[in-house]
């Protein structure tokens, strides 16, 4: 039976959705962030987000949404059936225009120039904008030869493995056979095709670096008059920048983002919040907000989803004694640490001696997990303190702690080739020369993360090869670990997708020793590995993962999926220096 339909306001459009339908009118709005940007995108509304510590789920409620400079009240009861509605209408609910690009202007696989903040953007080579080019032109040809809209083929796995081949295409025009991406071009056309190549088999992904930024902290007072940070990036042009205050804009990076960026328009299993270089009264995300992040997603019952860092810089005043609550009252699951980064720019060695009573307290503390930040330096000052030398010396001396080298000392300006002995003095060659020196043998405890060094790469498959071919052959093929640096990259699929794909050349295994890499390898760098390093079972994980709300609603998304294509981090200099404390430890 129809329930009674009370809405007031200005706008027909939302009066005829909400009461032309045979069942109650909300559709988890107040438990749901993906949802309620649904809402959002599709109708141009603010909707005010739930207190803290509601009870969302199964209640009776009333929730106010702005539309222009009227309200509308929305009441009913719950319910997690129609969001589809929303999204399509109910006159068509099969041929709705896209809400999001609808003319297929960006591309699924992104190469631009996004940087993650930590370093300073690189324009594209003349062969990443000739991949570019061509990637389009092939969107053009194959979704007309499918009878599909531009739109409706990008988003779709032939939209993907068609990008994809269209970069192969690019490099190897350019002689860059030492990487590819290993797709059949039939896929660009052949839809069961496309998706057993680049949509997975079920394997468990783990992502161990991810970010947000908290649009409410505190972090704000600290800034100048007039400062603006992120404010250039896309992204931060969604209808919430609209609402009031000069820092609104950054709604469009904070957790609801997170949440559909990762969990609904990827295919992301679990995440560990990281933190950014920072001191304690001037964090974009403090512990008690990332904390915040996880009990939201905790209450979509996805309470096996997301774990978090605690940063500790022990060079820092304070650090080393709040390592305690860190642990007692957070539960963090690793520590999160900048060498480069410093009272006065001056950073420091884990085997300095501050740096060892850090690793000592954490051995004390039970929580042996230590994640460096390596590679991708800030700038000039304390640039020793970037690089990896420092590694082998502390594996060795504490065998029983993970030391995973977050970028794994990637540099953007250090071209990867294969590692020769001589000379390694930057980039991903000193985490290896320093393995060597100390006699950390593959498989040990120094842990290889790609967050930014994948997404970096992926413009030089050649690159990717010697890069990824060296940590698995020196870190050793257990040890090497996903991460995506998201959401500076926006979602991480794309990310996701070109690894299923990627393969290093025969010619360069067989030169320099690096393995193949199976679908075997390639599921324990997307999260097998990682889940040791976190005691954690994946089987478990999944067993509630495929069932949780989060799950649910992905799989009612994906009925008709918008994903924006859209990164978060700077793209040009300009953008660079406008993030506070760019280019300094």
């Amino acid at each position: 039976m129809r329930k009674p339909c009370r809405v007031s306001g200005s706008s027909n459009d939302l009066k005829y959705a909400l009461c032309q339908i045979d069942f109650p009118v909300l559709t988890c709005l107040a438990a749901s962030p993906y949802l309620i940007f649904q809402v959002e995108l599709a109708f141009g509304l603010r909707v005010e987000r739930p207190i803290q510590d509601q009870i969302w789920e199964d209640e009776v409620c009333e929730l106010k949404v702005k539309l222009n400079n009227a309200h509308v009240f929305l009441g009913g009861e719950l319910s997690c059936a129609l969001h589809l509605f929303f999204l399509k209408g109910p006159a068509n609910m099969n041929s709705a225009k896209p809400l999001v690009d609808p003319d297929g202007a960006r591309l699924p696989i992104k190469l631009d120039t996004t940087s993650n903040g930590e370093f300073e953007p690189v324009p594209l080579s003349p062969v990443n904008q000739a991949a570019n080019r061509l990637a389009h032109e092939a969107a053009d040809k194959n979704s007309k030869r499918l009878a599909v809209s531009r739109r409706n083929f990008l988003i779709s796995a032939c939209g993907a493995a068609s990008t994809l081949l269209a970069f192969n295409a690019a490099n190897a025009a350019a002689g860059n056979a030492g990487g590819f991406f290993d797709l059949p071009i039939e896929a660009a056309l052949d839809p069961e095709l496309a998706q057993a190549r680049i949509g997975g088999k079920g394997e468990f992904i783990f992502d161990v670096q991810g970010h947000f930024v908290d649009p409410n902290g505190a972090w704000l007072q600290k800034l100048a008059p007039g400062e603006k940070p992120l404010s250039q990036m896309p992204k931060t042009g969604c209808a919430l920048a609209s609402e009031p205050g000069s820092h609104s804009y950054l709604r469009c990076l904070g957790p609801d983002e997170f949440i559909k960026d990762v969990f609904l328009d990827s295919d992301t299993d679990m995440m560990v919040l990281s933190f950014v270089p920072s001191k304690p009264d001037a964090e974009p995300l403090t512990i008690q907000e990332a904390d915040a992040v996880r009990r939201i997603v905790d209450r979509m019952e996805g309470m096996h989803r997301l774990l978090i860092h605690g940063r500790v810089n022990p060079n820092q005043e304070h650090d080393l004694d709040a390592m305690d609550e860190l642990k007692e009252r957070w539960s963090v699951s690793a520590w999160k640490t900048y060498t480069q980064f410093g009272p006065g720019g001056k950073g420091y060695f884990l085997s300095d001696d501050i740096g060892t009573r850090f690793i000592e307290k954490a051995r004390k503390l039970g929580v042996k997990v230590i994640c460096v930040h390596k590679g991708l330096p800030f700038g000039k000052r304390s640039y020793e303190h970037s690089q990896c030398s420092d590694i082998g010396v502390v594996a060795k001396r504490f065998p029983d702690v993970a030391f995973l080298v977050y970028h794994s000392g990637f540099v953007t300006t250090v071209p990867e080739r294969a590692f020769e002995g001589r000379g390694a003095y930057d980039g991903i060659d000193t985490l290896i020369r320093s393995l060597i020196e100390n006699g950390v043998s593959p498989n040990s405890n120094v842990y290889a993360e790609l967050g930014s060094t994948w997404r970096y790469l992926m413009r030089d498959p050649e690159g990717a090869a010697h890069a990824l071919g060296k940590l698995l052959k020196y870190c050793g093929e257990n040890n090497v670990l996903w991460g995506t640096d998201s959401i500076w990259y926006g979602s991480p699929q794309d990310q996701i997708q070109a690894f299923r794909a990627f393969q290093i050349a025969p010619e360069l295994r067989a030169r320099y020793g690096y393995p193949e890499i199976t679908p075997q390898l390639r599921a324990r760098i997307f999260g097998l590995n990682a889940a040791k390093v976190y005691s954690i079972s994946p089987e478990e994980v999944k067993k509630y993962t495929q069932r949780d709300r989060i799950a649910r609603e992905r799989l009612a998304y994906m009925e008709h999926p918008e994903p924006h294509f859209l990164t978060y981090g700077p793209k040009t200099r300009r953008e660079f220096l406008n993030l506070p404390g760019a280019g300094q430890p």
